[in-house]
């Protein structure tokens, strides 16, 4: 197990000032305490420098808590050692600063009170050899307030670190949680991007290809009416020229708003009536229609994939089937609403029509508002397009 007790910075400032501590009592000690013999005066001096080369192993960064226990250990004996040599001197008991510090750091408030009571018995012991009883009983109460005053104070730094590393770790989450927000964001964007763009290319292709497609049939008609039945292809010109005004009002509304030719108060039975007028009147053949009279309540992205369904699958009558009859059937069903355009044609080559970019856009309308779409040959001839979406249990009720 290991344990980060400080940072280098304060690992730093922490022994420096364990140096001045261990400075001032060495020398007071050997200058200005009682008198010593040679012998003992190098041995309070070689236990001085033993606990110099010590204190600069302060375990500051993630060590094994063996290495800790076993610092405090030595640097504890040491001064105890050294307070048995010259006892009673009152210098040195600061000297377990030190490891009183190291343990509180370092380890839980258990074990940590251990060491500060350990240290605080050997104090009390060595004024009692030292000097008397009494004086080691006061010894045991002064530096004993004075070992759990510093006790408290080390606990405060130890709580106040661990509280900054924490903020240090949730700073660093939030920082990691908002970079992946910002790329989430910026990935949503990029998508809603792309999205509008194919809802635009749908809305493009579903009003001005319909309306472009419908006068040109209608102009070719006309250009080869013109030496036979003039007032005919004049009509056919006036035809036209009304599906290019619809077309460029249908166009400003895109550009200016995307949204609908669908009135809101427009009902989807008119609409579909209005189309296949329309087609009827540019193409010449006749549509067997079968529409219900009521319709359920839908949303208004229901109506309007119902409605360039239907447009889409006119058109590609018109352009491919050369067809004499066509059918458009709509239907509500207890769980779906399909439309139904079949036709007796020349019937479509699958792989060619599916490459179309209406069919694909009407497949995608489908799938965004969990329906279906299928396109296919007609059972005795031509195409059929079944659209249909699914219907909720109140939109069935009503």
């Amino acid at each position: 197990m290991t344990h980060q007790i400080a940072t280098r910075r304060e690992n730093v400032g922490f022994l420096i000032a364990s140096y001045a501590i261990l400075v001032a009592a060495g020398v007071v000690g050997l200058r200005f305490g009682p008198p010593l013999t040679p012998a003992l005066r190098w041995m309070i001096a070689g236990l001085l420098a033993a606990i110099a080369l010590i204190q600069a192993g302060i375990p500051g960064t993630r060590k094994p808590l063996w290495r800790v226990h076993l610092y405090i250990i030595i640097h504890g004996g040491l001064v105890a050692t050294l307070m048995f040599l010259q006892p009673g001197w009152t210098m040195y008991p600061v000297l377990f600063v030190s490891p009183i510090m190291q343990a509180i750091l370092a380890f839980p408030r258990r074990q940590a009170i251990g060491y500060q009571a350990l240290f605080t018995i050997l104090t009390a012991a060595s004024f009692a050899v030292g000097i008397s009883v009494g004086e080691g009983l006061m010894a045991l109460f002064l530096y004993g307030v004075m070992y759990s005053l510093l006790g408290g104070f080390a606990g405060l730094l130890s709580r106040a670190d661990a509280a900054r590393r924490e903020s240090q770790m949730l700073l660093e989450e939030l920082q990691s949680a908002h970079a992946k927000l910002q790329d989430y964001a910026l990935r949503a964007e990029e998508m809603a991007v792309v999205e509008e763009r194919n809802r635009l290319a749908r809305e493009m292709h579903d009003t001005l290809g319909h309306r472009l497609t419908v006068t040109s049939v209608q102009l070719e008609a006309a250009q080869r009416l013109c030496p036979i039945d003039p007032g005919r292809a004049e009509s056919l010109v006036g035809t036209a020229r009304e599906q290019v005004r619809e077309a460029l009002s249908e166009l400003r509304a895109t550009v200016a708003t995307l949204r609908s030719p669908l009135e809101a108060d427009l009902h989807l039975r008119s609409a579909l009536r209005r189309l296949i007028t329309q087609f009827e009147e540019a193409t010449g053949l006749t549509i067997n229609q079968a529409l219900p009279e009521e319709l359920p309540p839908m949303p208004e992205t229901y109506r309007l994939a119902l409605y360039r369904a239907a447009q889409e699958a006119l058109t590609n009558v018109q352009k491919h089937a050369e067809a004499q009859q066509v059918w458009l059937v709509l239907t509500v069903g207890d769980s779906a609403v399909t439309l139904l355009v079949s036709d007796d044609g020349r019937g479509a080559t699958l792989s060619r029509d599916h490459s179309g970019f209406g069919l694909h856009g009407l497949r995608e309308r489908a799938e965004q508002l969990g329906g279906s779409l299928h396109f296919e040959p007609r059972p005795g001839g031509g195409t059929q397009l079944a659209f249909g979406l699914p219907l909720s249990q109140e939109h069935a009720r009503a």
